[in-house]
């Protein structure tokens, strides 16, 4: 006669030997608009200079919305060439079925619109300090620390308190910041090229409006400290000291 199974309770102080949690991290994304051009990776590798510790071994998703229907048959030619310069693709985001079925063939995580390669901050509603609203922005007046995630999805936002190694803020529009900045700034979250951030110090560990970046390493040092404004022109950032 079989036995009925029994599930055995683990050994007194023992537990299961591993945890399995929730977590978001910042993910670079790596739109796709002409991935057959042949400057392509040259291109890359260029922007790839201007700050090689940030963005080796760093994880990428790829944005294939672009490239809607067409075929993916050089898919894994391209991830081979990224994982080559030192990146490491994780997954794709908005891709068809064929897409979808093209990535998982080569172990990639399949995401949505908007999905987790979006900014941390876009995701999800963030554990916050004591805030305030201000028309449609957002208001924060206690310091913002490493690990913490503030978004003002509906409009700007302002911080009286400085934003600590670690620590992200993101804005659908500008992001005025009346101390120290060291953490990372997230204007522009919804595509507003328009948006802007500025500090009273800037120890930024990177900055980005409308998903184009700018790495610590990147920002010239008669920058560092100083009150500044950020904008984006020509599809860069640029940072100026307001008069």
């Amino acid at each position: 006669m079989e036995k009925a199974g029994v599930a055995t309770a683990p050994a007194e102080g023992k537990g299961l030997p591993f945890q399995l949690r929730g977590s978001l991290q910042t993910l670079l994304c790596l739109r796709l608009l002409r991935p057959d051009d042949p400057d392509f990776f040259r291109l890359l590798l260029d922007k790839i200079a201007h700050a090689p510790d940030f963005f080796r071994s760093a994880p990428v998703l790829l944005d294939v919305a672009v490239l809607g229907e067409r075929a993916p048959d050089d898919l894994g030619d391209l991830v081979e060439r990224l994982r080559q310069q030192r990146l490491v693709p994780v997954g794709i985001q908005n891709g068809t079925p064929a897409w979808n079925d093209a990535a998982g063939a080569l172990g990639l995580a399949l995401f949505g619109a908007g999905g987790a390669g979006a900014n941390p901050a876009e995701r999800r509603e963030p554990q916050t300090p004591a805030q305030g609203k201000a028309g449609g922005g957002l208001v924060i007046a206690q310091p913002v620390r490493g690990g913490q995630q503030v978004l003002a999805d509906g409009g700007d936002l302002v911080v009286t308190a400085p934003v600590g190694h670690g620590a992200e803020v993101a804005a659908a529009g500008h992001i005025h910041v009346y101390a120290p900045l060291r953490g990372r700034a997230f204007a522009g979250i919804n595509g507003d090229e328009g948006a802007m951030i500025f500090c009273d110090q800037l120890h930024a560990e990177l900055v980005s409006i409308a998903g184009i970046h700018l790495v610590s390493e990147a920002i010239e040092a008669r920058f560092i400290g100083r009150r500044v404004r950020i904008r984006c022109h020509q599809e860069r950032l640029v940072i100026d000291t307001p008069s």
